[in-house]
């Protein structure tokens, strides 16, 4: 489905109500001017929103009723009820956001205990932000496709390099290019039948975006692995969305990599289940190819 792009920058902000204000603060700098109001609304009174009826939360936020909708969708959802829905859901499971970064002094058992809080969250967060109908649709893409080729670039080309490691022992003619103008040349390539797995951590790497575009020009499907609304994504056959409360304009990613290597995982498991019985002896016989390689275990 194509989008509204989103520019600018993340922002982390806390407060009460759980992961889904987590992703309204972090996307509410990049919404358009009127749908930024609406956020507002939504992290200054979650729970007046939750009893309130649209028109009510338009008016409060100085904007029409469709702005209160492509709020909504602009999140992912496809409508002001299943905004609400999962609202509710958030703000029940009591799992406030602390924005706890790590700090100057911290002991390593902090530093430790910080990232992994910190990543754990961010896993529970995607897994519900990911579309089960265009995850579906990329599991079969994928399934089906002669040949994939997994573009990225920074660390989302060191994912592009990991997926292609596991479609590769799938049995499957994968390929994974990090170089912009690699990926661009091998984009003109293809051909219908062909698939993309366009990994970005901002959606908005113009490089990316040409290689995607060229793509699908040749006939290939492309599937984006990218923030809401983000430009990658309006150029995909498949957009797979999640939003991740990090600054990736600064700081290398860290739980969006993380993040990406989860969804990654998904869809190699996916395909597996897709291809069938046949596989499991294909993967006996790579792994009886490695025995050899590997010290046997101490007595």
């Amino acid at each position: 489905m194509a989008r509204r792009a989103l520019t600018g920058r993340a922002t982390a902000a806390g407060g009460p109500g759980g992961e889904l204000l987590r992703r309204v603060a972090s996307l509410r700098a990049s919404l358009p001017p009127a749908e930024a109001r609406v956020a507002d609304v939504v992290i200054a009174a979650p729970a007046w929103v939750l009893d309130s009826p649209l028109a009510e939360v338009a008016r409060r936020a100085g904007v029409s009723d469709p702005t209160v909708i492509r709020f909504c969708r602009s999140l992912g959802f496809d409508g002001y009820q299943t905004f609400r829905l999962r609202l509710a859901h958030s703000l029940g499971s009591g799992a406030a956001f602390l924005h706890r970064d790590v700090a100057h002094g911290d002991s390593p058992a902090d530093l430790a205990a910080k990232v992994f809080e910190r990543s754990a969250r961010t896993l529970r967060d995607v897994a519900g932000q990911i579309d089960p109908v265009r995850l579906e649709a990329a599991i079969r893409t994928l399934a089906e496709a002669r040949r994939i080729e997994f573009y990225g670039l920074g660390s989302s080309g060191i994912v592009a390099a990991d997926a292609r490691h596991k479609f590769f022992r799938l049995g499957l003619q994968a390929v994974s290019y990090s170089d912009a103008h690699v990926h661009g040349m091998a984009a003109t390539m293809l051909a219908p039948g062909d698939a993309v797995v366009a990994i970005s951590s901002t959606g908005r790497t113009i490089d990316l975006i040409s290689s995607a575009e060229l793509a699908r020009a040749a006939g290939a499907d492309v599937i984006a692995i990218a923030p809401p609304g983000s430009p990658l994504t309006r150029c995909a056959s498949v957009a797979l969305e999640f939003a991740v409360d990090e600054d990736t304009d600064i700081y290398t990613p860290m739980t969006t990599r993380l993040a990406q290597l989860a969804l990654i995982d998904v869809l190699s498991i996916g395909v597996a289940l897709r291809l069938g019985p046949g596989l499991a002896t294909r993967l006996e016989r790579a792994r009886d190819s490695l025995r050899d390689r590997r010290l046997a275990d101490p007595e």
